[in-house]
């Protein structure tokens, strides 16, 4: 190992505190010197230099790949005339342009938009404003509604109504707010509506829904496929049981379409499968391509005008980046290249590679299921996953891969070539096979 690389992890592991990690055993984390395409380039602890494939998407953001030129002119030509300015009394063609983009982009009915840091704090924003709207309306409710298994930030009020169990909510016990959690829905995007156990959900929902409905100011889901909470894919049916709860009772539907949105799981949005419209949508991750950090929530002009009929007179946020020119630049270049390109096809294509390439791994005694849906690839194994092992398995391999739980999955990006997903599904299944068998 070179004294250059030797002194940036050594650093790196007395002071940089990364992402679910210990200060007191930090992870040791691979250095990554530079990216493009599909690739990075990135040094192995001993100094190794590998080029791998990125089957993360940098966390599912990077939809696009690395070192795009139209995201990159885009980035370029902002800085040129601003990188920064409040958006508390100023506007700028930049945030004007993508909240265009995004009203043109969203489900009917959507008209608002209101530009965050991160989906995490869109999630915040979109629950105050459900708050707010209720409180506004003289009929102050304070709980959400959502189901078992789901992932909405680590910020509070995500935590809030992320799952109760594999979420945060014993550590922050006491200080979480407490609300109502449907069982997690049975799997299966296909699954009929008369399925038995789709029909004994419903039952169960329902009755747990009305017990509570007098105080529930919005259901809270991620349509169709539950991401960080476990890569859980259910039935749209679901969708379509929770919207009839919320409509019959008053409460507002919030889809949370950080990780599933602008094609993921196959449509513009995952929420897409069924007809009713939300009243608040969240979009992040895939918002500007992986390049910097942005979200939004998007409403109906019924909340807006109702949360602004309030005593407060209008939605009580206001980051301090928020509307970030820059970000609302490249962002605007990403929605671009989106439509520009037949992405639902070319999210299929790559569904297709997933399925095929993952295939083999169902013949592993280790492995307790293989499932895909859109851009997303899934082996689930029946034991928790060694993660340092397999991910340095799939890194020999030529593969970066970020395993959790009990799952070693694959969210890549969209443009990944045939070739390339060949690879990548072989890299995750023969790391799975080294590591666990």
């Amino acid at each position: 190992m070179d004294a250059d690389l030797a002194d940036l992890l050594a650093f790196d592991r007395d002071h940089v505190w990364h992402p679910y990690s210990s200060a007191l055993s930090p992870h040791a984390p691979y250095l990554v010197e530079s990216a493009e395409g599909v690739r990075l380039h990135v040094r192995d602890r001993d100094g190794t230099r590998r080029e791998v494939i990125d089957a993360m998407s940098s966390w599912w953001c990077a939809i696009h790949g690395y070192r795009v030129p139209e995201l990159n002119a885009a980035a370029r030509g902002q800085l040129d005339r601003m990188a920064h300015v409040m958006f508390g009394g100023l506007t700028h063609e930049p945030a004007v342009g993508l909240a265009r983009r995004l009203r043109d982009l969203a489900p009917d009915g959507l008209e608002h938009v209101f530009l965050a840091d991160s989906g995490s704090v869109s999630v915040e924003v979109a629950m105050k404003a459900a708050l707010q709207y209720h409180l506004a309306a003289g009929r102050p409710r304070t709980r959400f509604f959502t189901v078992r298994g789901g992932y909405h930030g680590d910020t509070f009020s995500p935590m809030s109504v992320t799952d109760p169990v594999g979420g945060m909510h014993s550590l922050f016990r006491g200080v979480l707010p407490e609300h109502v959690f449907a069982p997690r829905p049975p799997g299966g995007v296909d699954r009929a509506a008369d399925d038995p156990d789709l029909l004994a959900w419903e039952r169960a929902t329902t009755d747990l829904f009305s017990a509570h409905a007098d105080d529930i100011a919005a259901v809270v889901l991620e349509p169709v496929l539950q991401g960080a909470g476990g890569m859980h894919a259910y039935s749209p049916h679901v969708l379509g049981v929770l919207h009839r709860l919320a409509r019959a009772h008053g409460a507002l539907v919030v889809h949370d379409e950080i990780a599933t949105g602008l094609h993921r799981t196959g449509p513009r949005w995952a929420g897409d499968r069924v007809v009713s419209t939300p009243d608040i949508l969240c979009v992040g991750k895939a918002l500007t391509g992986g390049y910097v950090s942005l979200a939004a929530m998007l409403c109906t002009r019924e909340v807006a005008e109702g949360v602004s009929r309030g005593e407060a007179g209008g939605l009580m946020h206001g980051p301090t980046f928020m509307g970030n020119p820059l970000a609302c630049a490249v962002a605007a270049a990403s929605l671009d290249l989106v439509t520009a390109r037949d992405t639902e096809a070319e999210v299929a294509r790559v569904g297709r590679g997933l399925a095929e390439g993952l295939a083999p791994a169902r013949a592993l005694t280790s492995v307790a299921d293989v499932r895909t849906l859109g851009a997303v690839g899934v082996v689930q194994l029946r034991e928790p996953v060694r993660v340092a092992e397999v991910t340095a398995a799939a890194l020999a391999r030529g593969v970066w891969v970020r395993p959790f739980r009990d799952l070693v999955y694959t969210m890549p990006p969209y443009v990944t070539s045939g070739d390339d997903l060949a690879l990548l599904t072989a890299g995750l299944v023969g790391a799975v096979a080294d590591v666990h068998g």
